[in-house]
């Protein structure tokens, strides 16, 4: 009785970590961790099965990583075919109307209840069908594992690997049996994930473009000045407003204004992924910008210009009006994002002004940081510089 009040101590854990996570890489890693403590292992593993590459991909690592073992992997994949039960087992017999129970795997090879044993459910493979995860148990010191499929909207999507150390108790079918039911913890744990995270991408999505939004450049902006005091990376803002929006809205109507906006949409994500890790993003109504983190100023406004020139070629379009401010050219202190945006704004206005085919940059031309610093004349300025009173 004991046994089992532990064990379902262990499931409620399980699903509390994973319900706390606030990231896919936390919710991966408390899966992981609350699967391996649960089983009594030393070492557990999440993975997904990339059906249409034919691999399984590991997301994480957790607990006592042999060497070699990242945390987070970029890029460990096993290629299904070295694996066969991925496909026959998750796939062929599970959908033929067979369970996805766990399975046992030790370093000595077949065990009873293991997929070559035949028990628990009469699997029936041939012999040496485990070869491969038996050579990597002993290649990192590991003495046995129990592997659960996971099922995720009523498909296979991965698998739960738990493994001991070498003179650890070997998992018996007692263990194969919870490590199924932590199996199915751990999927509803990732459709809460999978669900928060299609929230958060609406709250910082445009939905007309699909662009990053206001919301999303205020945070990504935010973090990068971070990085910009703590080493120095340089970071820009290129502020697009497109030009003829309203004309086009009264002349041909909203759905061609709406097009219009896609299509600029379109090619702003185009220009931006010249840029490493640039953030591509619509303020609102005809206005645009790009956030780039490490590429130097120049690079950016070469990037600029092409977006004004394809720009210039949309139908029913008038081109842009773009400004730059970077922390890469000489204007000042910038003491917050507030103070980048007001410079980049004052860019965009002279060059709206000017009607320039080209970028506006700060610091190269001497007007726009005097623009930025003054205050609006109202009623009559048009200006929309973001952020009031002037920051020094």
């Amino acid at each position: 009785m004991g046994g089992d009040d532990a064990r379902l101590r262990a499931v409620v854990s399980l699903a509390q970590m994973m319900a706390a996570a606030q990231t896919p890489r936390g919710c991966w890693r408390a899966a992981a961790l609350g699967a391996c403590e649960a089983l009594g292992g030393g070492f557990a593993a999440l993975s997904v099965w990339e059906r249409d590459r034919g691999r399984l991909r590991v997301l994480v690592n957790a607990g006592e990583r042999a060497e070699g073992e990242e945390e987070f992997p970029e890029e460990e994949v096993y290629p299904v075919h070295r694996f066969p039960e991925i496909t026959e087992f998750l796939h062929e017999r599970w959908a033929g109307g067979g369970e996805p129970d766990a399975w046992v795997e030790t370093a000595e090879g077949p065990v009873e209840g293991g997929p070559e044993a035949g028990a628990a459910g009469a699997h029936g493979y041939g012999p040496g069908y485990c070869h491969q995860r038996v050579a990597a148990l002993r290649r990192r010191g590991r003495g046995c594992c129990v592997v659960a499929p996971i099922v995720l909207h009523g498909r296979a999507w991965g698998e739960l690997y738990v493994a001991r150390p070498v003179g650890e108790p070997v998992f018996g079918r007692a263990d194969a049996d919870f490590a199924t039911v932590l199996a199915a913890v751990v999927a509803a744990g990732l459709a809460q994930t999978e669900r928060l995270e299609e929230v958060r991408k609406l709250a910082f999505t445009d939905p007309l473009t699909g662009l990053a939004n206001r919301r999303a450049v205020d945070v990504r902006l935010d973090e990068a000045l971070e990085r910009h005091r703590a080493d120095g990376a340089v970071v820009s803002l290129v502020v697009c407003d497109l030009n003829g929006l309203k004309w086009v809205n009264d002349t041909h109507g909203h759905a061609v204004g709406d097009r219009l906006l896609e299509r600029f949409g379109s090619v702003l994500s185009r220009c931006g992924a010249i840029l490493p890790g640039a953030l591509a993003a619509r303020l609102g109504g005809d206005e645009f910008c790009l956030l780039a983190v490490g590429p130097g100023a120049d690079e950016v406004v070469a990037v600029a210009t092409e977006l004004c020139e394809r720009a210039a070629g949309l139908e029913f379009g008038n081109g842009v009006a773009c400004g730059i401010a970077s922390t890469g050219d000489e204007i000042g202190p910038v003491v917050s994002a507030r103070r980048l945006f007001r410079l980049a704004d004052a860019a965009q206005y002279r060059a709206k002004a000017a009607r320039s085919d080209r970028p506006v940059v700060a610091g190269r031309d001497d007007e726009v940081i005097r623009l930025a610093d003054s205050p609006p004349k109202p009623p009559h300025d048009r200006r929309r510089l973001r952020g009031s009173p002037p920051e020094l």
